[in-house]
C-alpha cells in the first residue's frame, strides 16, 4: 500500500469519525451516525472528483462507504467513553484535514498537471468534509472558529505540490505537506494562533472629498 492511498484512508476513516462524534453530541440514531459519517467522510473528496471532471473515488470502489459505515458503528458504540468529545472532534479533524490534503493535491496534479490546480483541489479536499459535518450538525463550524484552518490544508497542499515540482519522492513529497498541515492546524489549536482579522473602520465622508 503506498503512501497516497494509506493518507486517502486516513483522510476518509478520521473525517467519518468526527462525523460520527458530531452525531454522538447531538444524540442522534444509528442512521444519523452513518449518515453524518458518510457525507463527513467522503464529501470533500465527492466535490474534489466531479469538479476534475473524474469517476467519484467511492462509486469505483465502495469499500470507502464501509469505511464509514464500520467508524461510525464503532463511535456510535464508544463515544459514551470520551470525554471532551468536540475537543477530540477537532483533533481528529486536523489529522483528517492534514491527510486529506494533501491526497486532494495529488489528485488534482494527477488529473491536470497544473500545480494551481492541484493546491486548489488540496484545500478544497482537506476542508469541506469538516464545514459539512458542521453544517449539518448544527455545530460551531470549523471555518468560523478563531484558529487557522484552511490555511492549513493550503499550507500543506502547497508543500507537497512544491516538494513534487522540485522532484522529491512521492512519499518524501506527501510527508513534507502532511506534517505541514498538522504542524499549522495544530500549533492554532493549541495556542490559539490566528491570521489577522478584519476590523471595520469608519467610511469616507463625501463632504472631506475634494
Amino acid at each position: 500500500m503506498n503512501a497516497m492511498v494509506v493518507l486517502d484512508f486516513v483522510g476518509v476513516g478520521l473525517f467519518a469519525a468526527t462525523g460520527a462524534l458530531s452525531a454522538s453530541r447531538k444524540q442522534l440514531d444509528i442512521i444519523g451516525f452513518l449518515f453524518l459519517a458518510a457525507v463527513t467522510g467522503v464529501g470533500g473528496g465527492t466535490v474534489r472528483d466531479l469538479i476534475l471532471g473524474v469517476s467519484v473515488f467511492w462509486v469505483i470502489e465502495p469499500i470507502y462507504i464501509l469505511v464509514c459505515g464500520i467508524t461510525a458503528t464503532m463511535i456510535y458504540f464508544t463515544a459514551h467513553l470520551l470525554e471532551s468529545r468536540y475537543r477530540w472532534l477537532l483533533w481528529l479533524d486536523a489529522v483528517a484535514l492534514s491527510a486529506y490534503c494533501v491526497f486532494g493535491a495529488y489528485k488534482g496534479l494527477l488529473a491536470t498537471g497544473s500545480p494551481v490546480v492541484a493546491i486548489v483541489m488540496g484545500t478544497l479536499t482537506g476542508t469541506l468534509g469538516g464545514i459539512l459535518r458542521d453544517v449539518l450538525a448544527n455545530e460551531p463550524s470549523v471555518l468560523l472558529r478563531r484558529e487557522i484552518y484552511v490555511t492549513a490544508a493550503l499550507a500543506g497542499a502547497v508543500a507537497f505540490v512544491v516538494a513534487d515540482v522540485v522532484g522529491l519522492t512521492e512519499p518524501v513529497s506527501a510527508v513534507a505537506g502532511f506534517v505541514a498541515a498538522l504542524a499549522i492546524r495544530g500549533i492554532g489549536l493549541a495556542l490559539g494562533w490566528a491570521l489577522p482579522t478584519y476590523r471595520s473602520r469608519p467610511g469616507c465622508n463625501p463632504d472631506n472629498m475634494g
